[in-house]
């Protein structure tokens, strides 16, 4: 038996922070990506701190994998010259990051 439900996803790997942070990321946007990851990075830490719990820091690097993961198909859509007019800054809709 499990400690753990099945559908509970594995926590990252120990060395995943410096993993995500070694991955190309498209040169255009590692001047914000990277301070952003450095900021929620830093967040959960403190929440863990305070918490101690694993959750904040795992819920961080599964977020920016998928993040990083996603660009180059983001990228290539955007390059492809696709005019949008009915775009809408998915911040305007969630609201900005604390």
């Amino acid at each position: 038996m499990s400690a753990q439900p099945e559908e509970y996803p594995a926590p990252p790997a120990p060395a995943a922070t410096a993993q995500l942070l070694a991955q190309p990321w498209d040169d255009r946007r590692v001047g914000t990506w990277v301070p952003a990851f450095e900021r929620d990075w830093a967040k959960a830490r403190e929440d863990s701190r305070h918490t101690y719990s694993l959750t904040p820091l795992h819920d961080i690097i599964r977020g920016w994998q998928l993040h990083v993961t996603a660009t180059a198909a983001v990228g290539a859509y955007v390059d492809s010259g696709r005019d949008e007019p009915d775009f809408v800054d998915l911040n305007d809709i969630l609201g900005g990051r604390q």
